[in-house]
């Protein structure tokens, strides 16, 4: 018997992928760079890196200042997650680029670069806040020409560079250098004691054209802990700004931090630093979900920190801390077990959060404040609703 092919010549040659007709054709997309495209600064990374491979020092500071003002400052505390991006890393290892920004940086101290500005253009801002986000606006607008006048409420600039990160993190030296390179620009002027309680009415007294709103997030948030004989829980935002003015809390042997993030980390690591024999952090979820970097954790617990999962304070008082054991449920919430545990605690340092004190725009009511008080911002622009008035940095949410 003879078989018959029963397919269909037709269907066989017609079908696309066959033949010299072409029916697909080549889309150029372009991506940034790995490094690049995780900088939260938006640095062109890969751009002052080959000048600084290249010997040209200078030539890759002036690449890396035209998107960060502070590249000293970065490349000590920034968390680096370039260096998770880098393809590098899949190889052998990420390339050290906070490193290099660190050398760069102090290149430019040590060799007196300074920034250069466009002609003025008669143009004048204000700018409410002089932490990471004001700071790196005034320098911004500067270099366009607008002449600039910062305002803030501390003694001195630098926001929580200054009163919330640790020195050893962040040595004051070179903050303060690049700080004043920024204030030293033609047109910027910094005026500091000085707080805006009326933003409308400081626009219109101070003739501005349009106005940065970057208050930072200075308050402390709280929890309802229960505390009895004349036991105090102190905030980590006012412990680690205390300390940056080399004021010495006395926080006692034993110290228990209620927190699980980077602020946390840094409060315990200087509760140590401050004489404490016993710092242990206590923490309402479980490793996983550990909302510090894994490094600033590894850091930490290198120096002697200790963590409770899964365990929240129910009670402060003469003989210490109460905790209870909690589970975690899949919304992320925790449900309490009743079993509690009594800690020995000198003192509990509240390391929960932070927000906004964004009392200034309470006469505009174009302005729209969140529930969480962060101010509402286009995504693009970044102006409120009011014309004219702009808003950055953690106060519209980080």
């Amino acid at each position: 018997m003879k078989l018959h092919d029963m397919t269909q010549i037709m269907q066989d040659t017609a079908r696309r992928g066959v033949g010299s007709r072409r029916w697909q054709r080549p889309v150029y997309e372009h991506f940034l760079p790995p490094c690049n495209q995780a900088c939260p600064a938006g640095e062109d990374i890969q751009g002052w890196l080959s000048h600084a491979q290249a010997g040209a020092y200078e030539e890759a500071w002036r690449a890396l200042v035209a998107n960060n003002p502070m590249p000293a400052v970065h490349g000590r505390a920034c968390y680096h997650p370039c260096e998770s991006g880098c393809n590098r890393g899949s190889l052998d290892e990420s390339v050290s680029i906070h490193a290099v920004e660190r050398f760069l940086g102090d290149e430019a101290l040590k060799n007196g670069w300074t920034f250069e500005s466009a002609p003025s253009t008669g143009k004048k801002v204000l700018i409410v806040g002089a932490g990471p986000a004001g700071l790196s606006c005034a320098y911004h607008l500067a270099r366009q020409g607008h002449t600039v006048e910062v305002r803030d409420a501390a003694a001195e600039p630098g926001g929580m560079m200054m009163h919330g990160i640790p020195a050893y993190r962040l040595p004051r030296t070179e903050l303060q250098q690049e700080i004043a390179r920024i204030t030293a620009m033609p047109g910027v002027t910094l005026t500091c004691g000085v707080k805006v309680e009326d933003l409308a009415k400081a626009k219109v007294e101070g003739g501005f054209d349009a106005v940065f709103v970057a208050v930072g997030a200075q308050l402390a948030n709280h929890l309802n802990v229960p505390t009895g004989d004349g036991k105090r829980l102190v905030d980590a935002v006012s412990l680690l700004d205390d300390v940056s003015e080399q004021k010495k809390p006395q926080l006692g042997r034993v110290v228990a931090v209620v927190g699980g993030g980077n602020v946390a980390m840094d409060a315990a690591r200087t509760a140590e630093r401050l004489g404490a024999k016993d710092v242990v952090i206590v923490f309402r979820y479980d490793k996983d979900h550990m909302e510090a970097l894994p490094g600033e954790a590894a850091e930490a617990f290198a120096e002697g920190v200790k963590i409770r999962w899964l365990n929240v304070v129910d009670h402060f008082g003469a003989d210490g801390i109460t905790v209870e054991n909690v589970t975690m449920n899949a919304d992320g919430s925790v449900t309490p077990t009743g079993e509690t545990t009594m800690l020995a605690a000198d003192s509990v340092v509240m390391a929960v959060g932070q927000h906004s004190d964004l009392s200034l725009l309470a006469t505009m009511p174009k302005i729209t404040v969140q529930k969480n008080d962060t101010v509402a911002v286009d995504a693009t622009t970044l102006m409120t609703g009011e014309a004219g008035i702009f808003a950055g940095g953690d106060c519209i949410g980080g």
